[in-house]
């Protein structure tokens, strides 16, 4: 059975994941404000189905792959640190422009949107860093069955993640609506999520931590 400091831990982790600027966040808002909250639900469900992958993937044996290669796993992190800093680089350089300001994008399928949804998870660095290394910090041995502990807290994670993504998701119109009456908070906005990725991506980069046996 799972403790219940381990799901309160797994969801305080998940909770100040969500909430960091990143490549998930990015998109939804970006889809949602240029093409309705429809697409954004639509991309939402790629997200989602990324969260699964990656939830049977570490369960049934990535980390073990990572712990016996670990040269992969420094590389998958420096490659996703990589990706932040070019996210940070774009919302921080002159004539940046911030996540929530609209922009003409053409308007894509709804199946690209999920496939778009689901590699932007794929390729998310906090993501594979959090099913990797930090829930299985929250799983006890004494509690007995840990693939199924492994399941629990990562359905934890999950409904932490899809509720919060939703939220934004549907407030993303009103934010930029509002924003776009305030100009300098618009830059406000935009220096501080781009700290915030940058900020990460050093994180990410200078972080020596293996991953943990699920």
């Amino acid at each position: 059975m799972v403790e219940l400091s381990g799901v309160l831990g797994v969801a305080m982790v998940a909770l100040g994941m969500v909430l960091t600027p990143g490549p998930n966040m990015i998109y939804l808002v970006s889809r949602s404000i240029t093409q309705g909250r429809r697409a954004g639900v639509v991309s939402l469900g790629g997200v989602a189905v990324g969260f699964l992958v990656y939830l049977l993937a570490t369960n049934l044996g990535l980390s073990v792959v990572f712990l016996a290669v670990p040269e992969l796993y420094v590389a998958v992190k420096l490659a996703g640190a990589a990706y932040l800093a070019y996210l940070a680089w774009n919302a921080l350089r002159p004539g940046g422009v911030s996540v929530f300001a609209p922009e003409e994008l053409p308007h894509d399928s709804s199946r690209k949107l999920f496939t778009m949804g689901l590699m932007t998870n794929l390729l998310n660095p906090k993501i594979a860093i959090m099913y990797l290394s930090l829930i299985p910090q929250f799983i006890s041995l004494e509690a007995g069955n840990v693939l199924l502990q492994g399941f629990l807290l990562g359905s934890v994670q999950i409904a932490v993640a899809l509720t919060v993504n939703l939220g934004i998701v549907l407030a993303a119109g009103a934010i930029a609506a509002f924003l776009a009456r305030r100009p300098s908070w618009l830059r406000v906005q935009r220096y501080l999520m781009g700290t915030a990725l940058g900020l990460l991506a050093v994180s990410v980069a200078t972080d020596t931590s293996a991953p943990a046996r699920a």
